[in-house]
């Protein structure tokens, strides 16, 4: 696999070399300093380009990044609309491991990018000189933010209520119904609450990591075993389980929330807990 700084310098030479790149840039988690690097990030680049049609001509200018493994064009694809406007990207997997997400910018749209930017970026390449500003990548927008009283209640309200899906589709024997609403919705509501409980005893100055994938460096042991266990959705009684376990970490999150920050602990628990025990009960002794 080629490395790091080959795969950098890959990408500055061809946009110096190509006078239609005006401006290059790295996105992603390889400008954060809190995310320990690795072999499977990827190379988010994005090209400031004055002529990105020709580009778009045909795909054989890519092929002095490397072999391709596979490609995806997301702004050329029919069942999935695109979703970036002008914009223009290619998705590779190149056949040493590498991986480069790759995006065209009209340059005129120079502006735009850097207002709609999370903050995680930096220049690889200005040949133009279009960025004025001092440019330092920084993770900010995805640290953990402090809910309002409002936000925490439909937070509760949320999960709740859809947990009343969950119960439905496995009283009815729809278990991709009831584990689509229980992994989709609610189980992120869950995440979202434990988060805000992190936020509320350590800060709000950090980040719990995409999909919270580090959520497990700050919380205790038994919790996160028992987080883990709810992903377990092979049979029925298994996602009852799952359910009552999100059930009971949601209970505990929510309360510390509303205790620490001063909120009021909404009724929905104690409205819908006993209604899906008594599904439960009705769908046991029917079972049984």
């Amino acid at each position: 696999m080629r490395s790091e700084q080959e795969m950098r310098q890959l990408f500055v030479d061809f946009a110096q070399r190509d006078e239609r790149i005006q401006l290059a840039t790295l996105e992603g988690s390889r400008t954060n300093v809190n995310i320990a690097p690795d072999s499977f990030q990827d190379f988010d680049i994005s090209y400031f380009v004055t002529d990105l049609e020709s580009f778009k001509e045909n795909d054989r200018w890519l092929d002095v990044f490397g072999n391709r493994l596979m490609m995806q064009k997301p702004e050329d694809m029919e069942l999935f609309p695109p979703e970036l406007g002008n914009w223009f990207s290619y998705i590779i997997l190149f056949e040493d491991g590498n991986k480069l997400d790759l995006t065209l910018i009209p340059v005129n749209e120079v502006e735009a990018y850097w207002e709609q930017s999370d903050g995680l970026a930096k220049v690889l390449l200005d040949k133009a000189g279009l960025v004025q500003n001092e440019i330092r990548a920084n993770d900010r927008q995805y640290w953990i933010r402090k809910p309002t009283a409002r936000e925490y209640d439909d937070c509760c309200n949320e999960f709740w209520m859809v947990s009343t899906y969950v119960v439905k589709g496995l009283a009815r024997k729809e278990i991709l119904f009831a584990s689509d609403h229980l992994h989709e919705i609610a189980r992120p509501n869950l995440l979202r609450m434990m988060a805000w409980h992190i936020g509320a005893e350590r800060g709000y100055d950090f980040s719990v990591g995409k999909n919270y994938k580090f959520i497990d460096r700050y919380l205790p042991a038994e919790d996160w075993e028992s987080l883990l266990s709810t992903y377990d959705g092979k049979a029925y009684p298994n996602v009852w389980r799952s359910l009552f376990a999100c059930y009971a970490l949601f209970r505990k999150y929510s309360g510390s929330v509303a205790e620490k920050l001063g909120y009021r602990y909404p009724d929905y628990d104690v409205a819908i807990t006993p209604y899906t025990e008594n599904i439960y009960d009705q769908v046991s002794r029917t079972e049984s």
